[in-house]
């Protein structure tokens, strides 16, 4: 996974199950048994959750998920690229042609793997929510109860952004099922308790307490988890996570481990993400995002300062979706949003969720800072799904220039005007703008910034340049503004742009 320490990352708590026997045969009692005892929290003098317990285990499944593959002529030996005149060429063939027409006869060979996971019953029908990961690609799946019931299980939908899956048991009694409940209303400290199945151990209770909220481990574009020190491990992934009114707060997905046991750092998706994207994988099979259509970047103090942003705060945009929701609405490469359908997006974080979680087709308010300006474009919001769709267009046409030979030095790089030479030979893309980079120095701030050979600089100070001398002009002119960094838009290759603020010295 990409969310890493010196001595540990963070890991899916799904359980294959050779994992759950090696965990099983390392795993210490007299450790667990001290740790359980430290993470009952004391609730007005009790100490026992027995009660809480009893009344949610029997909503919490152990979800089981078998995959087949066919293997069929994996293993069968290839014949070598064997030139004409080489020694015993024909005797090669012939062996390997009767290794094949032997291997055809046999039997398809199917390669079965299994994982376990947790989940939960929302409704009484029988709709369980789980993580995506915990089923993946699974051609066999099987929800089992608290009880012992097996029950087939067959998939609504599921998103693999947030990581959630929702699933469907048919059964001829009424089901017993737990609601969700209000992440955002649990502060760092409250007591929290997980069930789920760690090692193929199922019904297994653990608490502990809100250890941190609004956590960002780098597993997708809406990270919020909420951090907990209750044991989590691998089997507890899908499994709930629920406060001390017996709600699902959470659905625990991840831990942070060197082994891939529990060492009191969990992480659980939050209700309050999670609630509308099962309503809409339980609507409509898949999910039905907001979509604004620009990419952003964050702000750093530097790049506040030369927007004239006082504080480092907002979404960037470093490129607007030509086809996207946000180009018709007047929203432009430059602009800072900081403040999306009457919500602070307080950095670059917050709006990808912000947008996610808004209805599609609706007029939203968009506060944006522009050239030092507070300014509201409305935008009427596309669906994401569609605008990934749409995100594969062709390249833009060619767009001819004539060669201009200028070259000039400033903020440690060396630049030129574009020409076809140095297009051929940074393989640029066609119709791109802007001064070429053709050195860099290395002890300077744009080295710092990873600017490098080969990319563009398209504008300074929100103002496009095309020439070394427009890039002399521009510096020179927010230099008498009294400004201590210059913004660049700096665009590479195949035309990704984002914005690097250097200082002037």
């Amino acid at each position: 996974m990409a969310f890493k320490t010196v001595s540990a990352a963070v890991r899916p708590a799904r359980l294959t199950l050779a994992a759950a026997v090696t965990a099983l045969a390392l795993a210490s009692p007299v450790v667990g048994l001290a740790q359980a005892q430290a993470n009952t929290p004391l609730l007005q003098g009790q100490t026992s959750l027995a009660d809480l317990v009893e009344r949610v285990m029997p909503a919490v499944v152990n979800i089981s998920a078998v995959t087949t593959a066919d293997t069929r002529g994996r293993n069968m030996p290839q014949l070598p690229q064997l030139g004409p005149d080489t020694p015993f060429g024909d005797l090669f063939e012939e062996f390997f042609n009767r290794r094949n027409q032997q291997g055809e006869r046999q039997a398809p060979q199917q390669r079965r793997s299994q994982s376990a996971g947790s989940g939960f019953i929302i409704d009484a029908a029988g709709l369980i929510v789980t993580n995506n990961h915990v089923i993946g690609d699974a051609n066999e799946i099987t929800a089992i109860l608290s009880d012992g019931t097996r029950l087939k299980a067959e998939v609504v939908g599921k998103d693999s952004k947030v990581d959630l899956a929702v699933l469907r048991v048919k059964s001829d009694k009424p089901l017993p099922f737990v609601k969700f409940g209000d992440s955002d209303k649990m502060r760092i400290g409250d007591p929290v308790m997980a069930i789920g199945n760690p090692f193929g151990l199922g019904g297994s209770v653990s608490s502990g307490i809100v250890s941190a909220r609004n956590r960002d481990i780098s597993q997708g574009p809406y990270d919020t988890y909420i951090q907990t020190d209750a044991a989590i491990n691998k089997g507890n992934s899908g499994g709930p996570l629920f406060n001390m009114a017996g709600e699902v707060i959470g659905i625990n997905t991840a831990i942070l481990s060197p082994t891939g046991g529990s060492v009191g750092i969990g992480f659980a998706v939050p209700s309050s993400l999670a609630t509308n994207i099962v309503e809409q994988l339980k609507d409509f099979g898949e999910t039905r995002r907001g979509w604004l259509g620009v990419r952003i970047q964050s702000v750093d103090d530097a790049t506040a300062e030369a927007l004239g942003l006082g504080t480092a705060r907002g979404a960037l945009i470093a490129g607007v979706d030509e086809k996207g929701p946000a180009k018709p609405a007047g929203l432009e490469t430059g602009d800072v949003i900081t403040k999306f359908d009457g919500k602070d997006v307080k950095d670059s974080r917050d709006l990808p969720r912000i947008v996610a979680a808004t209805p599609v087709g609706k007029d939203v308010p968009v506060l944006i800072m522009r050239k030092g300006k507070e300014l509201t474009k409305s935008v009427k919001l596309g669906r994401l799904e569609d605008g990934e769709k749409t995100q594969t267009a062709a390249a833009s046409k060619p767009q001819a220039e004539a060669a201009k030979p200028a070259v000039a030095t400033a903020l440690g790089l060396e630049l030129s005007a574009q020409n076809d030479e140095l297009r051929k030979r940074y393989t640029l893309k066609d119709g791109l703008k802007g001064v070429i980079v053709t050195k860099v120095d290395p002890n300077s701030n744009a080295a710092d910034k990873r600017i490098q050979v080969g990319e563009l600089i398209v504008e300074i100070g929100q103002e496009a340049v095309n020439s070394p001398e427009d890039v002399t002009k521009r510096l020179d002119a927010l230099k008498k503004e009294g400004k201590k960094s210059a913004l660049l838009l700096v665009a590479n290759a195949q035309g990704e742009v984002r914005f690097v603020a250097l200082a002037m010295n």
